[in-house]
């Protein structure tokens, strides 16, 4: 069956102006145009788009979607299984914080007591699923599974206090390195104290630190576009102005 723009924003539930804009910037052109000038969509079109709905769904930036959907090499089949289970990720993520709350209602009418360390429990767990499902593929094959696990392992039995820790950790080495970006070097007191700050955050994760270590997580955040942009939300660049802070404070040069 072969759609027009507004017959297929319809059927996925977006708009005619959204699938002009992915013809206009290459990611979901249309299969012809038409005599009277309009777009037509055919069966691998409404394929393609099914897929750069699932990649949206899961947080994916359009120009990392297009890279993957216009590989040559790229295999939908495989994509589809891999959707499927960050979906299943994130419904065993939903679950466990519905269970959580259920025990802090329960626990607030006086049916059950609750621990400190349940309280906490479906926020960890998204944590780990959160890290695993962005870049587990990534870590586990630079820092080796035996590595990951332990790692989890640590988040998962972090108390109360450890946890909270960490969440200030996270704010306070992303606040200092925007100070540290205004004064423009990475190696001033204040670009320092952010690399400081981040080796106290990853103690969270490691089971043991090591410089060198250190410095080549900074390096993948700047190779790798889904860390890259994490950090440069802060501000652009600030991927790069981190791993020179952390080259500095390693004192592992490039």
């Amino acid at each position: 069956m072969e759609y027009t723009v507004h017959k297929l924003g319809r059927l996925a539930g977006v708009s005619a102006r959204t699938l002009r804009y992915y013809d206009e910037i290459g990611i979901l052109k249309p299969a012809r145009i038409n005599s009277s000038g309009y777009r037509i969509y055919g069966r691998a079109e409404v394929d393609r788009l099914q897929q750069i709905l699932f990649y949206r769904e899961l947080g994916v930036g359009l120009e990392r979607i297009k890279q993957i959907v216009t590989d040559p090499a790229f295999d939908a089949a495989a994509a589809l299984r891999e959707h499927r289970q960050h979906l299943l990720d994130r419904r065993r993520q939903l679950d466990l914080m519905i269970a959580s709350v259920e025990k802090t209602i329960a626990a607030s009418e006086g049916r059950i007591t609750m621990s400190d360390q349940e309280k906490f429990e479906g926020f960890k767990q998204k944590l780990i699923d959160d890290n695993e499902s962005k870049y587990g593929k990534e870590i586990r094959r630079k820092y080796g599974e035996e590595a990951v696990n332990r790692s989890n392992e640590k988040v998962k039995n972090m108390t109360k206090e450890e946890y909270e820790a960490l969440t200030r950790l996270s704010e306070n080495v992303l606040k200092t390195l925007g100070e540290a970006m205004d004064e423009g070097d990475p190696a001033s007191a204040t670009a320092q104290r952010a690399a400081d700050l981040h080796r106290q955050w990853l103690s969270f994760y490691w089971t043991e630190y090591s410089k060198e270590a250190h410095a080549n997580l900074a390096q993948m955040y700047v190779d790798d576009e889904r860390f890259k942009a994490y950090y440069d939300a802060v501000r652009p660049g600030a991927a790069e102005f981190l791993r020179d802070a952390i080259r500095i404070y390693t004192s592992v040069q490039a």
